[in-house]
């Protein structure tokens, strides 16, 4: 326990500058702003998994360990060379991942492989891929919302990344792109999938949902938004209660994408019918007890979940 107090600390002091400038980034760049709750959640995630896991003598992994250490450090180097800060942080999460396995070897690795996979959701997505992905997403913003405002008898006309309703021009710019609710809701996804107890397909589902579901709502509010200045008549308040609206919508997008996503869990226990595995087992080997943890099966015959 000592030695591990101590290439903690190590390692804390060696990624310091890193740490302060992943801490600066959650605080001044909206689409990160859920960056503190990822490691609070990952250590969270640890306990359980080591609460539930059953004790096992460590048996450490020295090749895989050391082989991860040095190119976890070379990552460092590089990362700090050319200031990226993903990089950084990237070879910092190595680094942990090295630790374990010289701590634990194989038996580690299996028990803190999701915590450490979920630690990648407090790095910055690289300048040039954010700027892309920011882009596209203002594109589908405008073409979706373009048809759904016309669904609602609007006259709307898309021109790049604005949106023609008249007399109304309604500019999607970059804010609106909803890429903080894409990254946002991808960690809430996947941190969701971590603490189910499901089948393997009902995870991979929740999963692939979260992009369209995070697209769908921001979808909704710039349609609420567009509709909004339509249907609002002129007044010495009209542009106070438009901003409002328009942050309220904001707000609501977290809120939203949750409700669709328990609307979703809701649809798959009644699609995805389920029962305990164990008693599929006792239909086809009568002489074994099995001592595991619970699993699930869908009565569709999909596989077993391993």
């Amino acid at each position: 326990m000592l030695r591990v107090a101590i290439a903690l600390a190590a390692l804390g002091w060696v990624y310091w500058p890193t740490l302060r400038e992943l801490f600066d980034t959650w605080m001044t760049h909206p689409e990160y702003s859920h960056g503190p709750l990822v490691p609070v959640f990952a250590l969270f995630l640890l306990y359980k998994r080591n609460s539930t896991a059953p004790a096992s003598p460590p048996r450490p992994w020295p090749i895989v360990g050391y082989t991860a250490l040095v190119f976890a450090i070379a990552l460092r180097f590089v990362g700090s060379a050319t200031s990226f800060l993903p990089l950084e942080g990237l070879s910092l999460i190595l680094c942990l991942g090295a630790l374990a396995a010289l701590a634990g070897g194989r038996a580690a690795l299996v028990r803190f492989w999701p915590p450490l996979v979920f630690l990648l959701f407090m790095l910055p997505l690289p300048y040039e891929a954010s700027r892309l992905l920011g882009g596209q997403l203002q594109t589908i913003g405008t073409i979706a919302t373009t048809y759904l405002l016309q669904c609602f008898g609007q006259p709307a006309i898309a021109e790049g990344n604005r949106i023609l309703i008249g007399s109304v021009t309604l500019n999607v710019v970059e804010a609106c792109s909803g890429l903080r609710m894409l990254v946002t809701f991808i960690a809430f996804a996947t941190a969701a999938v971590f603490m189910m107890d499901r089948h393997w397909l009902v995870k991979g589902l929740v999963l692939a949902s979260a992009v369209p579901i995070a697209l769908l709502t921001n979808i909704l509010r710039i349609t609420a938004t567009g509709l909004a200045h339509v249907w609002m008549h002129d007044g010495d308040d009209k542009t106070r209660l438009l901003e409002f609206i328009h942050d309220f919508n904001g707000w609501m997008m977290m809120p939203v994408g949750l409700l669709f996503l328990m609307l979703e869990l809701w649809l798959f226990k009644h699609l995805l019918i389920e029962r305990n595995a164990a008693s599929v087992q006792r239909s086809t080997v009568n002489q074994q007890k099995t001592t595991k943890r619970q699993r699930f099966v869908s009565v569709i015959q999909m596989p077993m979940s391993r």
